[in-house]
This record gives C-alpha cells, structure tokens and sequence, in this order.
C-alpha cells in the first residue's frame, strides 16, 4: 500500500493507524500546491479532489476520505479492535462519531487556514467550533477515549485535526478533557513513530 500525505495533514491518522496495526505501507509526500509526489507523479491522476489522505491499494486502487480509509485499515486487523466489528451497533457510533469529527472539527478548524477568515468572522467560526469542542468534552471528560476505555480510529482522527488548533492560536488548555486527550494520545508509539516519520 501507498499512503499519499502532507505533514500534519488529516492523512496522519491513516498513517498513525498504518503503524497501530503494523501494516506495510510506503509513505509518499505530496506537494499541495503542485499537486506533484515526491515520486514525480501529478497527484491530480491519483486522486482527482487534489487532496491527501488518499491510499492506494496493491490492487491499483485509490481509497480517499479519512474516515473511509480508517475503517478500511481497521477491518484488515479486526483483532486489533480499532473499529467495532460491521454491522454492530458499536460500528455504527463509531461512523457517527467519525462523521462529526470529518464535518465539526475537522473542517471547523480547517477554515481557519483561510487567511481572509478574521474579525467578526472569525469569532463566529470559532464561536460555532467550541460548541463542538463542548460535545467532545462532555464525553472525554468522563471516558479516556470517543468510544469508551478502548482507543479507536476515531480517536487517531480527532488527535490529528485537533492538533491543527495550535496552528490557529487556539490554546485547547481551555478544555483541559481535550488536552489530557491530546496528551494520551500523543505518547502512544505509533503516533510518536508517524510524526517522527513525517517531520524528520
């Protein structure tokens, strides 16, 4: 497998999880504004949205969107138990919970890479974002992980896009749920390894 990434980037949670399950995978670099790999290629060929995490498979084809390539990843391993079996109801909280971090979190902290977003504008992205940040924080502050006591793929995802907070002058010491998170997560091997990886 290829996994096509940018640093820091929502592709680190696919290449996080990559190393959680001790997958083989290749990790190749994208130039966002180019659109070319670090192997030549023009990334627009590989996935057409001009956007990472895409993985590419040994049978030739491209799985794109975060929270499809980490359930994919999952179920490779199901006895690593990072998603709930299919078909459970466990799955099902675990896609809810990955398609409010895909639309909540992920993109309201990516609009703030939108230099144009300031002033009153900002202050109502940011106003609507910590909502969001007050729904993770009603969970995480009485349970270690979005599921429960057991890590997930949910939580490798909501670990990277949070990260992106600290990019936007957002202290998320202000939800110490959210940084006790930030900071478990953080200290586990494979997340140690992916970032070490993709910042040499």
């Amino acid at each position: 497998m290829k996994l096509y990434f940018f640093p820091h980037a929502c592709s680190l949670a696919p290449h996080i999880v990559l190393r959680e399950l001790a997958l083989p995978f290749d990790l190749v670099l994208v130039d966002n504004q180019a659109k070319i790999t670090a192997e030549g290629e023009d990334f627009l060929q590989i996935n057409p949205k001009g956007y990472v995490a895409a993985l590419k498979l040994d049978n030739g084809q491209v799985l794109t969107e975060a929270s499809a390539i980490l359930q994919y990843l999952a179920d490779l391993k199901p006895a690593a138990g990072l998603a709930p079996a299919n078909g459970s109801w466990e799955r099902v909280r675990l896609q809810e919970w990955l398609n409010f971090i895909a639309t909540e979190i992920h993109g309201g902290l990516a609009v703030f890479f939108n230099d144009a977003i300031q002033g009153d504008v900002r202050a109502l992205f940011e106003a609507t974002l910590f909502k969001r940040f007050a729904v993770l924080v009603q969970t995480l502050e009485r349970q270690d992980y979005l599921l429960g006591s057991h890590y997930s793929v949910a939580d490798a995802y909501l670990f990277v896009v949070l990260r992106w907070a600290a990019f936007h002058a957002i202290d998320l010491g202000r939800w110490p749920a959210l940084a006790a998170f930030q900071q478990r997560v953080g200290e586990r091997p494979a997340v140690v390894a992916a970032l070490a990886a993709e910042n040499p």
